[in-house]
């Protein structure tokens, strides 16, 4: 099961490194069904993970000038805003049904990874997507609010709608996308992450630091490895694949946590809220 977990955190880093996004769909359910994190801290890690990671993986694109800083202020403000909001909200529903809700926004997920498999492929035909329409500033923030409250809300980090977002709508080529949608990520997953904590320090729970560091550590070697790999691997095949496995994990998440809201209330009680101490420790302890 730790080897498990440490494959797990190698995958997040690869994913991050081979396609600029999709990280944060696997870093909670490696969390919570592979290292046994209560759903709850499971959140709050996912976000602190992706966060970290996601600020290491930009630094390259900002020393290569592929950061657009007004899509990051345009979108990336309003994005943390939302993220407050909807980690409030997440803090009035259970764990299983966060769990539900990630499986939901796995299949856009899924459809926009395969959605940006075609964007990359006409990245030297522009003639084969329709012309850009470049959106006024208030509608490039109100997506990045709506993104944020799905970030905050699930713990997922959005980089599947913020790349084609920043594309179609605010005239982004590609690989400035990606580079800007690394740093929209980190400043809203850690802004979700500071909620999120306080919310667990008022119930009184904690996250596992050493989780968080450990994941990130390995995490980053994989990034690495995944940045040096992606010139030699055919991306949007890739990428269409990754899809096809966002979707049977989502019904793998349907599986485990809609017979659980059976038994479980919607709302979380001071029960469901206990950090459970078995396989994070032992995952901690191993390490």
């Amino acid at each position: 099961m730790i080897w498990l977990a440490i494959i797990g955190a190698i995958i997040i880093g690869l994913v991050l490194g081979l396609l600029g996004s999709g990280g944060s769909v696997l870093t909670l359910p490696i969390l919570v069904y592979l290292i046994g994190e209560d759903k709850k801290v499971a959140v709050a890690e996912s976000l602190a993970i992706v966060g970290s990671l996601a600020a290491f993986g930009a630094i390259p694109s900002q020393l290569a000038k592929q950061v657009d800083w007004r899509s990051v202020l345009l979108f990336a403000i309003p994005g943390m805003i939302g993220t407050v909001s909807g980690a409030m909200l997440a803090k009035h529903i259970s764990g299983s049904l966060q769990l539900v809700l990630f499986g939901v926004v796995m299949f856009p997920a899924a459809f926009c990874m395969y959605r940006n498999a075609v964007l990359s492929s006409c990245a030297k035909k522009p003639d084969c997507l329709e012309p850009r329409t470049i959106q006024p500033f208030w509608q490039i923030s109100l997506e990045g609010f709506a993104v944020g409250n799905i970030t905050g809300l699930v713990g997922v980090g959005g980089g599947f709608l913020i790349i084609p977002a920043l594309v179609l709508f605010g005239g982004l080529p590609m690989r400035k996308a990606v580079g800007t949608s690394l740093v929209i990520i980190a400043m809203q997953s850690l802004s979700g992450f500071t909620k999120h904590y306080d919310v667990l320090i008022d119930k009184g729970q904690n996250v596992n630091w050493s989780t968080i560091i450990w994941f990130v550590g390995i995490g980053i070697v994989g990034i690495l490895v995944g940045q040096y790999l992606a010139t030699r691997i055919h991306q949007n095949r890739l990428k269409k694949g990754f899809a096809v496995f966002l979707l049977v994990m989502a019904v793998y998440i349907f599986i485990k946590e809609i017979p659980a809201l059976v038994n479980e209330p919607l709302a979380p009680t001071s029960t469901s809220l206990r950090l459970s101490d078995s396989a994070t420790n032992k995952f901690t302890r191993a390490l």
